[in-house]
């Protein structure tokens, strides 16, 4: 009946209802919040491809095409030298590379603040806008200087997009699909990076300023319909019951439910949402903004519930994921398989792993709710140290340049793809699904932040090493294919990681997530099952909650309530 009134919130003690039924709306909501990853995905593809275009090798060094200085020479040693010179000098690689992970570093952790002002909805949204604006300084750039300043700012925007949109889906994703369609996200990463390899080959040979320009300016488009997209969708109930904006975090709820406001499923789960901050405010009440941050340090770090625990947790997955190396193929893969020697066409091959990377993380879907956040961790980092050790072993033997092996060389190949594939169905997406369930809602934001920043710093350490560590210049390591030694050995690391730090928090609400960490250990995680609601502990029936309503949709039922 149409006018205004009031839904009592009263909660339940049955586990099981916590949470409305998965509606069709709920699907749709979370995979357009994905298309976030289309940002990190398409600005971490574009940079490697561009680095190796001819066009813009002259534009940045100045140098002469070797086949015009050389006209009708393609075999002597003078020929031979400067065509191995003709490429963009490592410093100007690795400043043009890590310059965006230092942009997105700072941005993430500012986005942590902003998102607990403004919301996560419009935090995305200026993301977007301060995005454009970076674009469009790389988009007019003829020189490093210009480049560098639109990358840092586009990496300003980029680190509130990939912080915010992983907040903001898993706190509206349903539990029982959360990790899948928080998975989304990484699938997302993926096309993006396939879509700029695309447009990157289809751009390679043009001999002016629209061989780099258009792979650049092709980010507009996703600037564009994520920010028109969220205008219209709804923010985060959780942060409406932050902020003790009662009424607008139900109606925020049915929205991303599909149910009526007076629904008992949505009086259910938001009764659980409040009962839940009100237990988390309880045991760390809000401060200052710097006593805010020092929430997230707080407790003993061998307490597993504690939110240095979980702080540190979410900062290590996001440092493992990046410890694997899985960008260096995506940003100086192309570099790297022009040093091969035997290889024709290396932005071919770029190409190819890229859409491996794409179709193998769909599996992710499934498998992450199949058999757990913690078992993929386990075993995909025990998968990639077997894929980087054998592709290290060919490189220094059979491999190596000097014996132009191209049946060795197809098998290191062959081994990188099959290392991208495991990487893709697990610590690719599963890093991000952790990094969004472990957090309580008095430092969600800031701890995603802090996680999300931490990627990009390593991130960035990697972007800006990787270029002397593989490359032959005199004062360069030269390391080529050995350079996977290295990264079998940090995918050890993350292998203990996973095994001795991470829990299971598959088929878990949020809220209950906190509930099995304070119980349980990462070993026995798997086995805890919910047994009590925070409705039915905080006693939220007794506090005669109620939440005013003005709507069309209110049954007589709850009408009769009033």
């Amino acid at each position: 009946m149409p006018g205004g009134g009031v839904v009592p919130i009263s909660g339940t003690t049955d586990v099981n209802r916590v949470e409305a039924p998965v509606t069709v709306r709920a699907y749709l909501i979370v995979a357009f919040a994905a298309f976030g990853g289309i940002f990190f995905g398409y600005d971490t593809g574009w940079m490697g491809g561009v680095l190796g275009m001819p066009y813009f090798i002259k534009q940045y060094t100045g140098k002469e095409y070797p086949a015009v200085k050389f006209p009708g020479d393609t075999s002597s040693d003078a020929y031979k030298a400067y065509k191995d010179a003709f490429k963009v000098p490592a410093w100007e690689q690795s400043l043009t590379t890590s310059i965006l992970s230092a942009g997105t570093f700072f941005g993430a952790i500012i986005a942590g603040d902003v998102a607990d002002f403004i919301g996560r909805r419009t935090t995305i949204i200026m993301g977007c806008f301060i995005f454009t604006v970076g674009c469009i300084l790389e988009t007019a750039s003829t020189s490093i200087g210009v480049m560098a300043a639109g990358r840092i700012i586009a990496g300003l925007g980029v680190g509130f997009i990939s912080a915010i949109v992983i907040l903001y889906m898993s706190e509206i994703a349903p539990k029982k699909v959360r990790g899948a369609v928080v998975a989304g996200y990484q699938f997302c990463i993926t096309i993006g990076i396939l879509l700029a390899n695309c447009v990157v080959y289809a751009t390679q040979n043009r001999k002016d300023t629209g061989s780099y320009r258009i792979p650049i300016a092709v980010q507009f488009l996703w600037a564009i319909i994520l920010g028109t997209g969220l205008a219209i969708l709804p923010e985060s109930p959780r942060y409406f019951v932050k902020k003790g904006k009662l009424d607008k975090a139900a109606k925020a709820l049915a929205s991303v439910r599909g149910q009526p406001i007076d629904s008992e499923y949505i009086q259910d789960e938001l009764a659980e949402i409040i009962a839940n901050h009100e237990y988390e405010m309880s045991i760390l009440p809000q401060t200052t903004y710097l006593g805010g941050w020092a929430n997230c340090f707080k407790g003993k770090i061998t307490d597993g519930s504690s939110n240095i625990r979980r702080t540190l947790l979410g900062v290590g997955l996001q440092m493992m994921q990046q410890l694997t190396g899985i960008n260096f193929i995506f940003y100086f893969g192309t570099v790297f398989f022009q040093q091969l020697g035997s290889i024709s066409n290396p932005f071919l091959i770029s190409l190819i792993t890229t859409l491996v990377n794409v179709c193998s993380t769909p599996v992710s879907f499934y498998i992450v709710e199949r058999f757990g956040r913690r078992t993929l961790l386990i075993f995909g980092s025990a998968g990639m140290i077997t894929m980087q050790f054998i592709v290290g072993i060919i490189g220094v033997t059979a491999g190596k340049t000097s014996e132009h092996n191209h049946a060795a060389v197809s098998a290191m190949i062959a081994f990188i793809c099959l290392n991208i594939s495991v990487f893709a169905m697990t610590w690719g997406p599963t890093a991000w699904i952790l990094v969004g369930e472990i957090f309580p809602l008095t430092i969600r934001s800031r701890g995603v932040g802090l996680s999300t920043s931490s990627n990009w710093f390593w991130n960035c350490i990697i972007a800006v090493i990787t270029p002397y560590l593989v490359g032959d210049g005199p004062h360069d390591a030269n390391l080529g294919a050995k350079i996977f030694f290295m990264w079998g050995g940090l995918c050890c690391v993350s292998l203990a990681f996973a095994f001795f730090l991470v829990p299971e928090t598959k088929g878990l609400s949020l809220e209950q997530v906190d509930k099995m960490l304070e119980e349980s250990t990462p070993a026995t995680s798997a086995k805890w099952k919910p047994h009590s609601t925070f409705a039915a502990e905080m006693h939220i029936a007794e506090k005669h909650l109620e939440i005013p309503i003005n709507t069309e949709h209110v049954s007589d039922k709850a009408a009769d309530n009033v």
